[in-house]
């Protein structure tokens, strides 16, 4: 069995101005992908002669210049070509990646993909549950597969799920196929975490649907709410074997998740910035962990906004740590300057002109240099806060990220992240865990987003109508 593998992953606020480009892109080709940690799951392949083709994977951010993509899709479709003949391709998506000029960049790409192998062979996908799923992209597919956490924690499981179907399609001979139903629901992923109910619950439900005969893999999509486009929803997708099995599981598991619309809240204790910091104020254990949720670039924010940071200057705070802002005018002047220094500096703003950033006195603590100027960073200090200047946009959300730069964040008084809900490696240390709701390309006022291209009516867009769940077979199934 001949096997190819590869994918564009990443998610794109469409509120975002700030374009991404190739250098905003990891990418691997061919050998570097199997020997990738990423894709570690490979490692226990037998019986099948992988072809590894092109992965291009990027913090999220605002659109992928077309520039970008078109360079990207060329190198994919070049190598996929000359793998030929493929029994089998798996590629791993992210689904909510946003291009210039385009309504739904996966099934641009899907549809080429499948345009290149032919009608004979499988194709499979893996998928983050926040993606968009489209009937474009469903047409072109045999096989889905989608992450069931959030914070997500079984991303290497998804994929080796797909993988695994595939694979079982070409020994057994069976022929999946996918149904899928739409929701006209979209809602962020810090009310729909899967460590909260009624996720918590909906997703736990998921594996009895698998045992069901002739259902290989059910998924339930959140969707991605900050991409104005007509594909944004919510959905079920269901893979099987026998249409009828998964088109009634499909409608069931839609009309469960509709029925929890207004049960969906947010985990940690949320409010407006000020409400926030009087908590923070008051508390008497730390660390106290911030997340500046609107800002948050593992949600496709600019992550270059210091209001936050004028915030706590505001208040005198003593005792805090940002990690951090994305702002690499600063941290070549810290570079410069060397540490040590003190010197004046304008902080936020860099990306996004509109964002906002504040001047101060400040003292260069730390400096990291990797070797590529794209990947230094600078702590400094204003006042009575240590600030991590990244020269590009990044999340502080493991413990290594610190660690790397000597600084331990159970020390801190207060530690602010630019973050939605906390990384799995943050939340434990959380004492307590608090998430302001600010400004940004990713803001939680979700009814509040400009909403001129999504399909209406779309809660909580609108909310006064009704809904029953209509499933529907891909094209290859039908």
């Amino acid at each position: 069995m001949r096997l190819a593998i590869g994918g564009i992953h990443t998610e794109c606020s469409t509120y975002s101005p700030v374009l991404m480009n190739r250098e905003d892109f990891r990418i691997l080709r061919g050998e570097e992908l199997l020997s990738s940690d990423h894709f570690a799951f490979l490692h226990h392949a037998d019986g099948v002669e992988l072809l590894p083709l092109f992965h291009a994977r990027a913090v999220p951010g605002g659109p992928v210049s077309r520039a970008a993509y078109d360079e990207f899709k060329s190198e994919f479709l070049d190598r996929l070509k000359r793998s030929l003949p493929l029994d089998g391709l798996h590629l791993t998506m992210h689904g909510a990646m946003n291009v210039e000029g385009m309504d739904d960049a996966e099934a641009d790409w899907i549809l080429s993909a499948r345009a290149v192998v032919g009608p004979r062979c499988i194709v499979a996908a893996s998928y983050d549950l926040h993606g968009n799923v489209s009937q474009a992209i469903v047409d072109q597919l045999d096989i889905f597969a989608a992450y069931r956490t959030a914070p997500h924690i079984d991303v290497q499981e998804t994929m080796a799920r797909a993988f695994a179907m595939l694979v079982k399609a070409l020994k057994s001979g069976e022929r999946p196929g996918i149904a899928w139903a739409p929701i006209p629901i979209l809602l962020p992923g810090e009310r729909t975490s899967t460590e909260d109910e009624p996720a918590r619950s909906l997703y736990a439900a998921l594996p009895q649907v698998d045992a069901i005969p002739s259902i290989w893999d059910a998924n339930l999509m959140v969707g991605y709410v900050w991409a104005d486009e007509p594909r944004a929803t919510a959905a079920v997708v269901v893979t099987a074997t026998n249409r009828r099995a998964a088109l009634e599981e499909a409608e069931r598991l839609a009309l469960a998740y509709w029925r929890e619309r207004e049960n969906f809240r947010f985990g940690p204790v949320t409010g407006a910035l000020d409400e926030m910091l009087e908590i923070a104020v008051a508390a008497r254990t730390s660390p106290v962990i911030l997340a500046d949720s609107g800002d948050n670039p593992t949600g496709g924010g600019v992550g270059d906004r210091a209001d936050v940071l004028a915030a706590l200057v505001a208040r005198d705070w003593q005792g805090a740590l940002i990690a951090g802002i994305a702002d690499r005018p600063a941290v070549e002047r810290c570079f410069e300057a060397g540490k040590g220094a003190f010197l004046p500096l304008r902080i936020g703003g860099s990306l996004d002109p509109a964002s906002p950033h504040i001047a101060a006195d400040v003292e260069v603590l730390r400096l990291d240099d990797p070797g590529d100027p794209a990947e230094r960073q600078a702590v400094v200090r204003v006042g009575g806060i240590d600030v991590v200047l990244a020269a590009r946009r990044r999340p502080y959300h493991r413990l290594a990220d610190f660690k790397r730069l000597g600084l331990d964040p159970h020390a801190v008084r207060l530690l602010v992240v630019k973050s939605g809900y906390l990384s799995p490696e943050l939340a434990p240390l959380a004492n307590p865990n608090l998430m302001a709701l600010t400004e940004g390309a990713v803001n939680q006022d979700i009814p509040a987003l400009a909403n001129h291209r999504r399909h209406t009516p779309c809660y909580p867009f609108q909310g006064d109508f009704t809904f029953a769940p209509k499933a529907r077979l891909s094209e290859r199934w039908a």
